[in-house]
């Protein structure tokens, strides 16, 4: 317990104090290919206007953006970092009243809320996956989905070779520089490192009763898009 809390609390740190950099940050380190990323997992899951989606561990809502582009229309966003949440508001002024600073472990929702639970980079800030996955099954309707984004190291050897320099070197340099808080760029490439290690996340999306899991690989398999029904 007391080291889930100490994670929860870490990320929750970092988060508050790059948030001002994020969006920057994550189009230029990504190269803009993150946008790609949102709206391609969105068309695999098929959703459309008739969606009731929360946005967890939203962020600064580009999830929520992306969808918004497909109709959807009724979003709710979480996240644990308040700073996070204020740039959602401004981003997006109609999600205002419609988020909660909460983790994803403990949902203030009832049950079977949602249509469509999307998390985009999230779930390895998790600490505790398994209950963050009750907890979204307990929120989703009957045949909801559960759309996750995630990083991943590649299988092809080249490509992880500069996956991995380019993570472990470039990454953290520049994003610490801007951004000026160096632990936040240096976590992301462990996070990724330690998730592609011990995390299963079929495993364990079938582990709190979903189905039909789906695992899909883009940009030459350094991303995840894992999409499961309930």
């Amino acid at each position: 317990m007391l080291e889930q809390n100490g994670k929860k609390y870490k990320v929750k740190r970092m988060f508050d104090s790059i948030s001002s950099r994020y969006d920057f940050l994550n189009h230029l380190l990504s190269l803009g290919i993150d946008f790609y990323w949102r709206k391609k997992a969105l068309k695999l899951t098929g959703i459309n206007s008739n969606a009731i989606l929360l946005d967890a561990a939203c962020g600064t809502g580009d999830f929520s953006i992306a969808a918004k582009k497909f109709g959807v229309t009724e979003i709710f966003g979480i996240d644990f970092s308040f700073n996070m949440l204020e740039l959602f508001a401004l981003k997006m002024p109609e999600i205002k009243g419609k988020t909660a600073q909460c983790t994803a472990e403990a949902l203030p929702f009832k049950d079977e809320t949602f249509t469509n639970i999307t998390v985009a980079f999230g779930v390895r800030n998790f600490y505790d996956i398994p209950q963050a996955f009750n907890e979204f099954y307990r929120a989703l309707k009957k045949n909801g989905k559960v759309t996750i984004l995630e990083f991943r190291l590649p299988k092809n050897i080249i490509i992880k070779s500069f996956y991995l320099f380019y993570f472990k070197n470039i990454l953290p340099l520049i994003g610490g520089l801007i951004s000026k808080d160096k632990e936040a760029y240096d976590y992301l490439p462990e996070s990724v490192d330690e998730f592609h290690k011990k995390i299963n996340l079929k495993e364990l999306l079938e582990n709190a009763g979903f189905g039909n899991v789906k695992i899909y690989s883009l940009t030459f398999g350094i991303v995840q898009a894992v999409i499961a029904e309930k």
